[in-house]
């Protein structure tokens, strides 16, 4: 912050009684107030530099995550089709029949599943080896899309930069929210089919008789599991890439509030330059002159203000 100025009393007596000579005595004043104006807008650039560097730091975290939530689904999807291909590979494992499955299947408990709405779609999941239709996906924003393919192609750093520019945050937080949603929209569907699942197995299993049934309904719910995870998987690598993008598009804002701060503070010095040069006006005979170079820092300053506030 600038020290206030006080003109000296025989600064004053050699300043002329006119118009020109109130200017003149004016202009340490205003360019003090104008270096005070830049000096705070630099540090709430600043300030806001460092929030947004803080900022993408957690989403950076957020990010990590969501990649290992890819990764641990990724290896669990991978588990179930290598224990599935060393059934198939070491045993027969025919095709899960429900007629069959239900015939085996013969205590209250078993039979009240098998009757219930949840009980039918996981038998009917596991005898098509499908996952039950999901909610379909949104359609996705074109700039968002291409600046995930810019950042999966390898591309420069400016080349990301330029397509992140055109995507506003809210952009990016709605695309975040409809994938979180997608998320917990599948796993309110499929977690209770697997529970379904992992029922029937165990009351297959208590059943006993003929080993048949059991591996059948072992290789559907591998293929179902396999499949969930794969899904799911996909779904986390989404909403990491999306994080991604948060993180580049807060540390582009980070510098561009830190380039902000560091040219408000030239303007700043350039203001306290008009400061000095007019106070030593004041007590020197070439003072028009003087004045003049004062006036000049002090519009500089300002405009370079206005440029740097308006388009930088």
């Amino acid at each position: 912050m600038s020290a206030k100025i006080e003109i000296p009393e025989a600064l004053k007596a050699d300043i002329p009684a006119n118009r020109w000579g109130k200017v003149l005595a004016a202009t340490p004043i205003v360019m003090t107030v104008i270096a005070t104006l830049l000096a705070g807008l630099s540090s709430s650039e600043m300030t806001r530099a460092q929030y947004d560097r803080s900022f993408a730091a957690q989403l950076q975290s957020k990010a990590g995550d969501q990649w290992s939530y890819f990764q641990a689904k990724r290896l669990r999807a991978a588990l179930q089709r290598n224990t599935l291909d060393v059934i198939r590979g070491t045993t027969s494992a025919p095709p899960l029949d429900a007629k069959a499955l239900d015939a085996r299947l013969a205590s209250p408990a078993a039979r009240k599943l098998l009757e219930s709405p949840m009980g039918k779609r996981a038998l009917e999941c596991l005898v098509r080896g499908t996952l039950p239709p999901l909610a379909a996906e949104v359609a996705g924003n074109s700039r968002i899309a291409a600046a995930l393919a810019a950042v999966d192609a390898g591309e420069s750093d400016a080349a990301i930069a330029r397509l992140l520019a055109a995507i506003k945050p809210a952009e990016l937080e709605s695309a975040m929210a409809d994938a979180t949603a997608r998320v917990r929209a599948a796993d309110a569907e499929l977690r209770p089919i697997s529970q379904a699942i992992d029922t029937l197995e165990r009351e297959l299993t208590a059943a006993g008789g003929a080993p048949d049934p059991l591996r059948s309904l072992v290789a559907a719910r591998l293929t179902f599991a396999g499949q969930r995870y794969d899904t799911e998987s996909r779904q986390n690598q989404v909403i990491a890439q999306l994080y991604e993008l948060q993180v580049r598009q807060s540390n582009l804002s980070a510098e561009r509030h830190h380039n902000r701060s560091q040219r408000f503070f030239y303007g700043m010095l350039a203001a306290q330059l008009g400061v000095i040069i007019s106070t030593f006006s004041m007590a020197a005979r070439q003072k028009n002159i003087l004045w003049a170079l004062a006036a000049t820092a002090g519009s500089a300053a300002v405009g370079f203000a206005c440029y740097v506030y308006l388009f930088v």
